[in-house]
Parts: C-alpha cells; sequence; structure tokens
C-alpha cells in the first residue's frame, strides 16, 4: 500500500516535469531528440498514431507514444518514449517474455498472442486503468492489432520488476523475462505511470534503431507462435530470476 501512495504523490508532484518532458538522471535515460535514430522513432510513432486513428482506434492523448523495440538486446534501452509534439525521445530498458526468449540469452525470438505462451505481442496497444497486482501499481494494455489482440484477457500489462533494472544488466549482462508483459525498473516504471497512462498509444515489434542511428538485424530468427500445439499450457519456465 506504501508504494501505491508514494507513487500517487509521485504523479501529483510531477505533472509539470512531465510536461515539459524532463528527465530525472537517476532514471537512468538517454535523451535525444537530433539523431538519426530518433528521427526515426519520431516518424515511426506519427505514423502508429495514424495507423490508429485510421483504423478507428482513437488514442485519447496523442502528445507521448511508447515504442518498445525488440530488435536490440535486452541489455540496451530499447524502451522510447517518443514526445511527438516536442520532438524529444527518452530511452529506458524493457523485459520481454519468458516464452519469447527460452534461452535467455537477451535476444527476442517467438511472439505470440496465444494464452499460456508466456511471449510478448507485438502491435499497437492502448493504455488503459492502473490496477494493483503482483508487482504494485500496474497498467493495463488493450491490444488493437491481430497480434496482440489477446492483450487484456492474457494480462498483458505494464509493470515494474527489480529483473528490468540497469543493475540488472550489469550484473547479468542482460534483462530479467517476464511473463509477456512489458517490464521495467520500478523507478523507470514510474515515468510510464506519468507519461503513457490516460489512453496514449504504446506499440511494440522490432525495429532495430541503435542508439548510433544504425540499424541492428537480430543475429536470430523472430518469428510469430501461432498456436499451441501442446494441447495445454505451455511449459513454465523461472520468469527472470537472473
Amino acid at each position: 500500500m506504501a508504494r501505491t501512495l508514494d507513487r500517487r504523490t509521485l504523479i501529483k508532484t510531477a505533472v509539470a516535469a512531465s510536461a515539459a518532458f524532463a528527465a530525472p538522471a537517476a532514471l537512468s535515460a538517454q535523451t535525444g531528440g537530433t539523431g538519426e535514430r530518433d528521427r526515426r522513432l519520431l516518424a515511426l510513432a506519427r505514423e502508429e498514431v495514424a495507423r490508429a486513428l485510421a483504423g478507428g482506434h482513437i488514442p485519447w492523448r496523442r502528445d507521448i507514444v511508447g515504442i518498445a523495440d525488440f530488435g536490440l538486446h535486452s541489455s540496451q534501452r530499447r524502451f522510447h518514449f517518443v514526445d511527438i509534439e516536442n520532438d524529444r525521445v527518452a530511452s529506458y530498458h524493457v523485459s520481454h517474455g519468458t516464452g519469447s526468449d527460452s534461452e535467455h540469452d537477451g535476444w527476442l525470438k517467438r511472439y505470440s498472442n496465444v494464452e499460456g505462451s508466456e511471449a510478448t505481442s507485438r502491435g499497437a496497444y492502448l493504455t488503459r486503468s492502473w490496477y494493483t497486482g503482483r508487482y504494485g501499481t500496474s497498467l493495463r494494455l488493450d491490444g488493437l492489432d491481430p497480434t496482440n489482440s489477446n492483450a487484456l484477457p492474457r494480462a498483458i500489462v505494464m509493470h515494474q520488476a527489480n529483473y528490468a533494472t540497469p543493475e540488472h544488466v550489469e550484473r547479468w549482462g542482460r534483462l530479467g523475462r517476464s511473463n509477456g508483459c512489458l517490464a521495467m525498473g520500478p523507478e523507470q516504471f514510474d515515468r510510464a505511470l506519468i507519461d503513457l497512462s490516460g489512453g496514449r498509444l504504446v506499440v511494440a515489434g522490432s525495429y532495430g534503431f541503435a542508439e548510433d542511428g544504425s540499424i541492428v538485424r537480430p543475429p536470430v530468427i523472430q518469428t510469430d507462435l501461432l498456436r499451441n500445439d501442446r494441447g495445454g499450457t505451455f511449459e513454465r519456465t523461472n520468469p527472470g530470476v537472473f
């Protein structure tokens, strides 16, 4: 309960900072807005907003778009807060699912929209309400594409996790894994609660936008797992202790 109350206080006091898209050093963000990578991200964010509108999905707020770039290794800051009103980008770490990386080498190999897969789903989401669950205050996601349409029944959300911190990368060389959710470090996730709540757009895909502006090609094949051929739930693996 104390954690939830602290977050409520944070949100009340951080509105002005959020409006200015400030990025405190304590959150370990990379900020930009003028390089080639950031130009690509800004263009993608605007394209995804336009695609959502054309599909009849109306983002309630269109100032900031969250982009998870799973074409990069989990040690990289691959979740981007893209401020399309002020042409600014701030980047953080984000985990992918156990079912997307059973080898646990930090590369996403499988996307899935299938119940029980514990895999990350690609596509566009709208953020919905907050709730308090296993990982404290979390943010529901509503999948807008056929590739992530089961996000709500699968409980694919954004939440905080200690295995998704920069410190975890420093120790293990990669993040831990979620059960398919977009997990961020506790301090980093506070920013998601502030800047992405209220019906904003979050997009997940394999873009490979490296910080230096180049395009990274994953050294693994990334596929879509379309069905559960085992006839039951997928094998449960450890969701990211190390």
